[in-house]
This record gives C-alpha cells, sequence and structure tokens, in this order.
C-alpha cells in the first residue's frame, strides 16, 4: 500500500485535506511555507501541526551542521507527529551525515529530502539505526525534469533499505496522477501529491471511451461558447 501525504504549506488546504482519507500525511518546505504567506516560521509550523495528528514534515534551513542539528531539535519538540525534514546536503554539496546520524540517534522522526540517487540512499542508511523514523525523499519529477529516468534510483533505493522496517522511501516532486500508479507498482510507502492532482487521483477510474467522449464534448462547448464557424 502506497499512502498519499499533500505537498502543502497553505493552512485552508490543509484543513480540507486533512479530511480526506485518502491524505495519511503533510509534507512541506520552506518555498512552499513562503508561498503560503508565512511570517514566523515556528509559529506557522505549530498552527499546521495544531490541525492534524497526521505525519508532518517541517524542514530545517540552516545550511551548517551545527545549527542543522540545533533546528532539528527545536522542531521535533513542536509535535509528537512532527518529522524533521533534513536535506541529504547542503548547499555545498556536503552530505549532511553528521546531522542525519545526530538527530537519528537522538530518536528524531527524520524526512531526508532532496535526494536523487541510489548512492545517496547508501550513504544516508549508513548513517541511521533500525529503529527510529526515517523517510527517504526521492525527486522523481526534478529528475525527470532534465531528462533523467528516475525508477532505477527508486529499484535499487527500495532494494538497499528492505531490511531497515524503520524507512519509507517516498516518491517526491509528483508532475502527474499517474506518478501514484507508478510509486504503487514500484513499492514506494508514500507519495507526496499536490492537492489539484489529488482532486485527478479521486476521480481515477474512467474508461477509455468515456475520456473520448468528454474530450470531444469539450472540444464541441468551446466551439459553440466561441460561436466558430466556417
Amino acid at each position: 500500500m502506497t499512502k498519499i501525504f499533500c505537498d502543502i504549506a497553505d493552512i485552508n488546504l490543509i484543513r480540507k485535506f486533512n479530511k480526506k482519507k485518502i491524505v495519511k500525511g503533510f509534507t512541506t518546505n520552506p518555498s512552499l511555507m513562503r508561498k503560503a504567506g508565512a511570517k514566523n516560521y515556528s509559529k506557522y509550523s505549530q498552527q499546521i501541526l495544531k490541525i492534524t495528528t497526521k505525519p508532518v514534515s517541517c524542514e530545517v534551513f540552516a545550511d551548517d551542521n551545527k545549527n542543522m542539528i540545533l533546528q532539528g531539535k527545536k522542531i521535533s519538540k513542536w509535535g509528537k507527529n512532527v518529522f524533521v525534514k533534513v536535506p541529504v546536503t547542503n548547499s555545498q554539496g556536503k552530505f549532511t551525515g553528521k546531522v542525519i546520524k545526530n538527530l537519528n540517534k537522538n530518536k528524531i522522526k527524520l524526512n531526508i529530502t532532496a535526494v536523487y540517487t541510489s548512492k545517496q540512499t547508501k550513504k544516508i542508511l549508513k548513517n541511521i539505526n533500525k529503529k527510529t523514523k526515517v523517510i527517504i525523499s526521492i525527486f522523481a519529477g526534478r529528475m525527470s525534469d532534465v531528462g533523467k529516468d528516475p525508477i532505477p534510483q527508486f529499484k535499487e533505493s527500495i532494494k538497499i533499505s528492505k531490511n531497515y522496517k524503520n524507512v519509507e522511501i517516498l516518491w517526491a516532486s509528483t508532475r502527474e496522477p499517474y506518478n501514484y500508479i507508478q510509486a504503487k507498482q514500484l513499492g514506494c510507502q508514500i507519495i507526496t501529491v499536490p492537492p489539484n492532482i489529488i482532486e485527478k487521483i479521486e476521480k481515477f477510474g474512467k474508461n477509455f471511451n468515456k475520456l473520448t467522449t468528454d474530450t470531444v464534448k469539450g472540444f464541441l462547448i468551446d466551439t459553440k461558447k466561441s460561436k466558430f464557424r466556417l
């Protein structure tokens, strides 16, 4: 079973999607927070955590090991359902293994983000125990955007993490509803999805004939609205 998390930071949308049974958790990041109009990161995040008891990932934004660890420890105290989101490298490309190891040792639930390769997954696994929950977020859509096939990275990451019952592989940067089918077929434990794509997933099941007639009807309606003539 592949759980669907909603990738959003907007308070009103979190309230709405929290009511959906299909949504099993939420992921946020500093970019989504900014887009949602958050001024105080701490207060805004804690507001989100009051809305839902489902897992919520909140990201550190420091760029050095010491402050990532300090921020991670602060975030972990915001709620029982919070996962501390840590990028797999800092902005200089240095692996954040020390941060991952420290927070993991302190029994802090982690979401390791911005992962692109199974080699990175392997490095993460070397720095964690087999008890405390860890999500590894692999950015499928962003790989596809630059012409890379994400599937081999998922297959290998899922394979090498099999012995870690505390580790879940997450399909991130979802681009279309069909990605949910792909994530399920691969055996990803989680996929994180923007709200508009979740609503499309809820409508799965139309057959090809219905798709054809709906498409043609759409063209016909627009033709009439435009009063086109030949």
